[in-house]
């Protein structure tokens, strides 16, 4: 897909373009499913082309594992990905990968992760390298098998708070459509990591968001960056909302989509614990909260199943049916 033209258009001009889209057909790669059913119904397809989603929420309630399963979704589906990696090298995510498709596989028959992270980090030589390694861990083949089938369309960027600013995302991005032919899904874990030239967090925030936005807009992808919230939205049973995120208020102005990741057993009303038939179920949810959507309906909020034991969440999510609240204050 070509860049947009950050110059001036007549309204001819722009006509001229929509009429050639609409007898040529539609470009496929302008949204990108997440392959999470019920969040692509609420965006009305999924992750949009010129567009900057933010995935925000307390330390814990899996904002990379998501972000992760989504870069999985769209690369087993044949489309690029390229993912930006401030917090680990790209052997742990390969590894994480390789976890997630065994809990895809094999459900409750899956090893925990750490059995695929003792295997990944095992110092010791093995003749038929990581295949013969993986062959002692019964699923661990097929699982590997599995990323291999889409290991040409993922790239992954192990990014630097000290080097990795939005110029050289811009150049991976470019770098990675010559390689493919392809516009790719970018994500950004996470935000605040980026490099930038202000001294100040809020002006660091606003400068990274409005650059990140544009960068969207100009390669015409989408921009999914995880973005870290602030010492009031990590308290314990306390719901973060927008004005929670880490940085400055430009954050949740500047983005096209915001989604909350919360823990449904910390913001779902008392009733609800005190009638429930077990409360501690609810430990095993997270509640995504639509806070914001230029592309169709917010303020829903949808749950989806923790297995963080495999490195994923359940795909077939819903809508929550219970009372949720902002900060539950005593619980007897």
């Amino acid at each position: 897909m070509a860049d947009v033209d950050p110059e001036l258009h007549s309204l001819a001009d722009v006509l001229e373009r929509v009429d050639e889209r609409a007898r040529l057909g539609a470009e496929t790669d302008y949204v990108w499913p997440t392959g999470f059913g019920i969040l692509d119904d609420v965006l009305d397809g999924g992750l949009r082309g010129g567009n900057l989603i933010l995935l925000a929420g307390p330390q814990g309630q899996g904002k990379t594992t998501m972000a992760l399963q989504i870069a999985r979704n769209a690369a087993a589906a044949g489309q690029a990905v390229l993912y930006f990696c401030y917090e680990h090298d790209p052997e742990v995510l390969l590894g994480r990968l390789v976890s997630l498709e065994a809990g895809l596989l094999y459900q409750g028959q899956a090893p925990n992760q750490d059995r695929f992270r003792h295997l990944f980090e095992d110092p010791s030589p093995t003749p038929d390298g990581l295949v013969g390694r993986l062959q002692t861990l019964p699923t661990a083949t097929e699982a590997l098998q599995a990323v291999l089938g889409y290991q040409d369309h993922f790239h992954v960027h192990r990014s630097t708070g000290s080097a990795t600013n939005i110029k050289v995302i811009a150049e991976a991005v470019e770098q990675v459509r010559r390689a493919t032919g392809q516009s790719p899904l970018v994500i950004v874990d996470y935000l605040q990591k980026v490099k930038a030239q202000s001294a100040l967090e809020s002006e660091r925030a606003t400068e990274i968001v409005e650059d990140l936005k544009d960068l969207a807009i100009m390669h015409q992808v989408p921009v999914l960056a995880i973005s870290a919230s602030d010492k009031g939205g990590l308290l314990s049973g306390k719901r973060m909302r927008a004005h929670h995120l880490r940085g400055s208020t430009a954050l949740a102005y500047e983005c096209d989509v915001l989604l909350i990741l919360n823990s449904k057993y910390d913001i779902v009303s008392r009733q609800h614990l005190v009638y429930a038939a077990n409360a501690e179920t609810f430990r095993q949810w997270v509640v995504l909260s639509i806070e914001k959507n230029r592309n169709g309906r917010a303020g829903l909020e949808l749950e989806f199943r923790k297995h963080f034991d495999q490195n994923r969440f359940d795909p077939d999510g819903g809508l929550v049916r219970e009372q949720l609240i902002d900060e539950r204050l005593v619980l007897e």
